[in-house]
């Protein structure tokens, strides 16, 4: 999409966090990627949340969503009040259980936009050490997370700042390549992780969500 249009939608998943009902508590959303580097036109828009764990639910609501949807874990893992309110994108992953981050993905985001969200209970700085370090013990490449981030939102606070510097294209950010180098891994490493993390985004197709837990 055009870098404006897509700067739009993600200003409208901000408006979103900010003043709907979201399936857990989110604390921030972050811009990875094309869009950061001022690219136009933005083959997909990368976007961080970062995700509360839901204490405190209304997990003596679980049975009346089991027999209703079919899906277990609603006021466990959910919010009962979202899925009530938002029974449309209420899913499951394979276990049956009510997935964060796939009710955040149908909630914010169209099937077939060419938008990512990347959905953890850690920061965005945080889990980008911490997916290094996974990715580094493995030699998976793929988990990795692009470092050149941006926070547009954080504990209810918005960032105009960084949402003007997205519009006017300033933020200054190096090849992937070089970033990953800077965060910890060696130059061999880092020309392999560039290279499997464009491969990787280049298989994606429509709206994508990968959630982590740490």
């Amino acid at each position: 999409m055009d870098r404006q249009r897509a700067i739009d939608r993600v200003e409208a998943i901000v408006d979103a966090a900010e003043t709907e009902t979201m399936p857990v508590p989110v604390r921030e959303v972050w811009v990875f990627g094309d869009l950061a580097l001022g690219l136009d036109p933005v083959d997909r828009v990368d976007v961080y949340l970062t995700k509360d764990v839901l204490f405190g639910g209304d997990a003596d609501r679980e049975d009346e969503f089991v027999a209703s949807h079919g899906i277990e874990g609603v006021g466990k893992t959910v919010r009962a009040g979202w899925a009530e309110e938002y029974p449309e994108y209420l899913r499951a992953g394979p276990n049956g259980y009510a997935a964060p981050e796939k009710c955040l993905a149908a909630h914010l985001v169209e099937e077939d936009e060419p938008i990512h969200l990347e959905v953890c209970n850690a920061s965005f700085e945080d889990n980008v050490t911490r997916r290094l370090e996974g990715a580094k013990a493995r030699e998976d490449w793929t988990q990795v997370l692009d470092p050149r981030g941006v926070a547009l939102w954080i504990d209810g606070q918005r960032s105009e700042e960084a949402f003007e510097k997205l519009r006017e294209s300033e933020l200054p950010f190096p090849p992937l390549s070089e970033a990953l180098s800077m965060v910890g891994l060696d130059d061999d490493q880092a020309e392999a992780a560039a290279k499997a993390v464009h491969a990787w985004r280049e298989d994606q197709e429509g709206a994508t969500v990968r959630g982590d837990v740490v």
